[in-house]
């Protein structure tokens, strides 16, 4: 392979949740499916994944199941199976490392590829294939001069493609989009951005970094700025992932109705939370919770510590604070999270999606 160029690749197994049931249930190709929970509609929980059969329909991540139901009640729905998931990205990234690239794994279903190669398109195509051959699920790689660049790209290859991305074409591609299709920028940022009168890529590229810097921090508001611009970083890294924080989040199947439940859910849940921060050694420096009131409106509220702490009694009494702030009407969801302070080496900028995030 030749050495020319750094190149970082992205790749995105095309709906890996929804696929790897498929493989297992060769009968449901081509039909709608839908994982979610205990794969029962009629309970609550929310949709973890859907096929492209049933997007077409307007099934989501992140929606109700029972929502799901209704707008497609033909469909096929499944539990989740997390260990079986976890098994097959396994094999996935150990497929990935037998290229020769540096693999930095980013969850089940996604990875960034670092190589040196003259010809990055040929290099996705290889992935491509042996991930096939491997596993039977399809993937799109995203190729970019950076990790901004190619987690975008791989958007533009799906499904099964390649796309690449890099400064000679950024803003061809990306000017006139709204801020919200760049990686990092969800919806409250981008409503935050439009009232700084930033609705495109473009703009947020033009903008004079100091209303961002005053409206998202010193930190935020530059790389805000810079990710107008496709910039990013440029190594990737095969160290073993390091976690910001830990979450824990339950639906309920009959609402919480009285202070005492909802204070006893809540203690669990923290207890569990502070479990998992104390195996990553790391102490927590700012707890949150998520209150979802019925039918759905959902809240957050999070305090920073007053130091970092692992002690599991000041963290559990943290987070029962929070609950000063929650409102005594029925509640169907809690969620519990524990943010950790970070490696003293981590790139604030490197900013890898956690699962279960409040």
């Amino acid at each position: 392979m030749g050495s020319q160029t750094a190149w970082v690749l992205h790749v995105d197994l095309d709906q890996f949740v929804a696929a790897v049931e498929v493989l297992r249930r060769p009968e449901l190709a081509g039909r709608p499916v839908v994982v979610g929970g205990r794969g029962d509609p009629t309970e609550r929980g929310v949709v973890s994944t859907a096929s492209y059969e049933a997007r077409v329909f307007g099934v989501r991540s992140g929606m109700p199941l029972r929502t799901a139901a209704r707008k497609l009640p033909d469909a096929v729905f499944l539990p989740v199976d997390g260990p079986e998931y976890e098994a097959v990205s396994e094999r996935v990234m150990a497929t990935l490392r037998s290229l020769d690239v540096v693999v930095e794994v980013l969850g089940w279903d996604e990875a960034f590829l670092g190589a040196q190669t003259d010809d990055p398109e040929a290099l996705a195509r290889l992935a491509q294939e042996a991930v096939l051959r491997e596993t039977l699920l399809h993937c799109s790689v995203g190729i970019g001069d950076n990790k901004v660049r190619a987690k975008i790209a791989t958007e533009f290859g799906k499904p099964a493609g390649v796309f690449r991305l890099t400064a000679e074409n950024w803003f061809e591609v990306m000017g006139h989009r709204p801020t919200i299709d760049l990686w990092g920028v969800g919806t409250k940022v981008s409503r935050r951005l439009a009232g700084l009168g930033v609705t495109t890529v473009q703009e947020l590229a033009d903008a004079s970094a100091d209303p961002l810097v005053a409206e998202f921090g010193p930190r935020m508001g530059v790389w805000y700025h810079e990710l107008g611009q496709g910039l990013g970083p440029t190594a990737v890294d095969d160290a073993p992932w390091v976690p910001r924080g830990h979450s824990r989040e339950t639906t309920f199947q009959q609402n919480l109705t009285t202070p005492e439940q909802v204070r006893d859910a809540v203690r669990a849940m923290a207890l569990e939370v502070v479990d998992d921060t104390a195996k990553d050694d790391r102490p927590v420096v700012r707890v949150a919770l998520k209150v979802r009131y019925a039918p759905f409106v959902t809240t957050s509220t999070s305090r920073k510590l007053p130091e970092a702490t692992r002690d599991p009694a000041t963290i559990v009494d943290a987070v029962l604070a929070l609950l000063e702030k929650v409102e005594d009407r029925e509640i169907r969801l809690l969620g519990v999270r524990a943010e950790m302070a970070m490696p003293d080496d981590a790139d604030p900028a490197d900013r890898t999606p956690v699962r279960g995030r409040i």
